[in-house]
């Protein structure tokens, strides 16, 4: 048995359901792991560490660990996830494709056991 065709568009839609369940992760492990940090004093001891200092510049810094930001940032990143994801998986299906043609496939062999 020889796979000599993927159609694009069958790989285009499986790759975006693939990519949104990884950009659902990407924000979900990003809301747990801040709350983990909030609920360990991490961005409390951080800040006192800074106003100790008198670093000003980095308690700056200190506004984009907010959970809004924080959240944000994981949604634009999921959502470029999604895109640049579900491009590749019709790409490298047109390529697979491409190469078969010049190749004859990938040949496999299926028992019943």
């Amino acid at each position: 048995m020889t796979i000599s065709r993927i159609d694009p568009w069958s790989a285009l839609k499986i790759s975006f359901l693939l990519a949104v369940g990884m950009g659902v992760m990407i924000v979900i492990s990003s809301v747990v792991l801040w709350n983990v940090l909030d609920s360990m004093n991490v961005f409390a001891s951080i800040r006192d560490l800074l106003e100790t200092l008198g670093s000003e510049p980095l308690l700056e810094l200190m506004q984009y660990l907010e959970f809004g930001r924080v959240v944000s940032f994981s949604i634009i990143v999921a959502v470029i996830d999604v895109v640049l994801f579900t491009l590749l998986g019709g790409i490298i299906a047109l390529l697979y494709n491409l190469i078969s043609m010049l190749v004859g496939g990938v040949h496999i062999t299926i028992t019943d056991e």
